[in-house]
């Protein structure tokens, strides 16, 4: 599947993505115990979650060991990208600068984080992305 063709993932299913994308390729107990540091969860509830998401095509599972091995079907950077295009139709009428205005106005961004801000730009302008 393709990132436009995958469905958008709940609060829920980016929490476990969020564990897969650190960890790399999991198994439903390792992802419990990750989860589990920080939030009180079922074990049940993460593993019917995960098969709900292999289904949706969120995960892929590998069943070639006894422990199935779980990983997010796309990277990071790309449901990223899949969920701020859904935003921005949604929210900000396919704006951008919308976008970047309310989300520079919500937080503040570090010294740091505008200097990157500014290389992209100055890389969108010259035509290198």
């Amino acid at each position: 599947m393709t990132e436009s063709n995958l469905p958008r993932p709940t609060d829920a299913e980016l929490e476990i993505l969020k564990v897969l994308w650190r960890r790399g390729p999991s198994t439903v107990r390792e992802v419990f115990e990750t989860i589990g540091e920080t939030k009180q969860t079922g074990y049940t509830t993460v593993l019917k979650f995960m098969q709900i998401m292999s289904e949706k095509g969120l995960v892929r599972r590998d069943e070639s060991e006894r422990a199935h091995r779980y990983e997010a079907a796309l990277a990071e950077e790309a449901t990223q990208r899949q969920l701020i295009g859904d935003l921005l139709q949604r929210a900000f009428d396919g704006s951008a600068r919308k976008l970047v205005l309310q989300a520079l106005s919500a937080e503040r961004a570090t010294a740091d984080e505008l200097s990157e801000i500014r290389r992209m730009l100055d890389e969108l302008e010259r035509g290198e992305r």
